[in-house]
C-alpha cells in the first residue's frame, strides 16, 4: 500500500500535517498520543495479569490438598510431625 511512496511523499505529508495542525499544536498531539499508548499497554498488561491469576487460582482450586498438610476450617493443621 504505501510502496510507491518516496521521501518527496513524506514531506509533503508532513508539510500538511503542519499547515493543518500548526506546529504549536503538534508537540501536545504527541504528548497525548504517547500518554494514550502508555494507558492502552497499561490496559493490556492489567488484563493479561488478571487472566494469569484467575486461570492460576482456577488451577490450584481444582487441586486436592495434600495428606499432610490439611487444615480445618477454623485453620487449626493436623499435620503429623
Amino acid at each position: 500500500m504505501l510502496q510507491g511512496l518516496t521521501g518527496w511523499h513524506f514531506l509533503i505529508i508532513l508539510a500538511v500535517i503542519l499547515l493543518l495542525f500548526g506546529a504549536a499544536k503538534l508537540p501536545a498531539l504527541a504528548k497525548s498520543m504517547g500518554q494514550s499508548a502508555r494507558v492502552f499497554r497499561g490496559e493490556m498488561k492489567a488484563m493479561k495479569e488478571e487472566d494469569a491469576s484467575a486461570t492460576d487460582s482456577t488451577a490450584s482450586s481444582t487441586e486436592a490438598p495434600s495428606p499432610e498438610n490439611r487444615t480445618d476450617s477454623a485453620g487449626n493443621s493436623d499435620a503429623k510431625p
